[in-house]
């Protein structure tokens, strides 16, 4: 009865006074259970496990967390397997989920996948290795991942757990597109959909698929409409069940999408909406800054809202990569502007006038007219660009062939209804 009690102050105390909350948990804990006498502090000791873990998560303290997981150990043969393996993928949960680097989660894991396999517990081993495979997707172990991932899904697929499945296939789905095989990152997604479908998928699942169909819409085939249905799909998923920084994340590629749709007047209704100032922050004004930059055609702007905010723009391999696109564009449109009223201009001419280095700037018309982004040559002995008109096509020839094939077709066509005829 006293550790109920003691439980039940704890959970109290957790709302004001969360060290207090630790100590009474702490102690709960490291109590020793008899479980064929006492299965009321069982059942307590079960709960203060894993309302320990929630504490010590939003306290930031990852060491301790991977202690708890340590010494429990002894504990998880008196409970159930169930119930073990429910402990333990929980507060191996509640730490990767704190997204603080201690170094060990990897070796942490696999210390608890060793644990499942000597106890011969199958299915935690299975939902511990899905985990593993997030982790070195994480630390950017892509080749383990797929290894892990691969043999893991030979093996669910005979038992046919299909919401452990469900998350490995879309694991190997991120996997391939950060190693930039966009076919295989489908394949693998359009698999987690299908067997998503057969089965009751939460809300946090379907908001990841989600998040994941709108990352491969806006990389394969740059169609950022359908991405930004599935990045908004995703934010009510992760906005319902409050996890606040994957709808953060969300939002923030929803900007993205209405940037790359050279929409800055939608940017700014999301902002200055519900939702906006719901998740505002430097993630969202990062995107604001760069929205406005666009509206302006500024390269100075853009560029200086880079180094303002490197974190929320170059650290997002997603967000670079496609504002790397987005600037070669403006810089494109500014040196055609640029160069539009000369037929001979120095280089060093449009340099200054766009503010980018000689060299950069030569780099780009080289690149703009092997594209034939114009017509012209660069004549590097007098650092000139000397830009030809553009010469009308002459399209006398295209109409005689196409009013011959039209010809021909009236012909046949002549001739079969006159073998009808005979």
């Amino acid at each position: 009865m006293a550790a109920s009690a003691e439980f039940e102050r704890a959970q109290a105390l957790s709302l004001n006074d969360q060290p207090a909350a630790i100590q009474i948990l702490h102690k709960i804990v490291k109590q020793d259970v008899k479980p064929e006498i006492d299965d009321e502090l069982l059942k307590a000791k079960e709960q203060s496990i894993l309302e320990l873990g929630r504490l010590l998560s939003k306290t930031g303290q990852a060491e301790e967390l991977v202690g708890l997981i340590q010494y429990i150990r002894p504990f998880l043969g008196c409970i159930s397997k169930a119930k073990a393996a429910k402990l333990v993928r929980g507060l191996v949960d509640i730490l990767l989920d704190m997204g603080v680097s201690t170094d060990r989660e990897v070796e942490l894991c696999k210390e608890c996948i060793e644990w499942a396999k000597e106890e011969k517990r199958t299915f935690l081993r299975q939902s511990l290795e899905a985990r593993l495979v997030s982790l070195y997707y994480d630390t950017k172990q892509y080749t383990d991942a797929l290894s892990l991932a691969s043999q893991l899904l030979r093996e669910l697929k005979k038992l046919d757990d299909k919401n452990l499945l469900v998350e490995v296939q879309l694991l190997e789905s991120k996997t391939y597109h950060a190693l930039s095989n966009l076919p295989k990152a489908r394949a693998a997604l359009t698999s987690a959909r299908t067997t998503a479908n057969s089965i009751y998928c939460p809300p946090k699942m379907q908001a990841a698929l989600d998040l994941q169909s709108g990352i491969l819409h806006a990389a394969d085939e740059q169609d950022f409409k359908t991405a930004f249905s599935y990045f908004y799909e995703a934010f009510e998923g992760y906005d319902s069940v409050e996890l606040t920084s994957r709808a953060v994340m969300a939002l923030k590629y929803m900007l993205m999408c209405k940037i790359m749709l050279n929409s800055p007047d939608d940017v700014q209704s999301i902002i200055s909406g519900k939702i906006g100032l719901k998740y505002a922050g430097s993630e969202i004004d990062a995107l604001k800054s760069i929205a406005q930059a666009s509206h302006k055609r500024s390269l100075a702007d853009f560029q200086t809202t880079l180094e303002k905010y490197e974190k929320e723009l170059v650290a997002d391999p997603i967000v670079h990569a496609h504002l790397d696109s987005l600037y070669d564009d403006l810089l494109e449109k500014n040196l055609c502007r640029i160069i539009e009223p000369y037929s001979r201009v120095q280089v060093e001419h449009v340099a200054k006038a766009i503010n980018l280095s000689i060299d950069t700037v030569e780099r780009k018309l080289s690149q703009m007219i092997l594209d034939k982004k114009f017509s012209g040559i660069l004549d590097q002995g007098e650092a000139v660009l000397i830009v030809f008109e553009e010469t009308p096509v002459d399209k006398t020839y295209d109409t005689a062939l196409d009013t011959i094939n039209n010809m021909g077709r009236v012909v046949d066509a002549l001739y079969q209804k006159a073998k009808k005829l005979t």
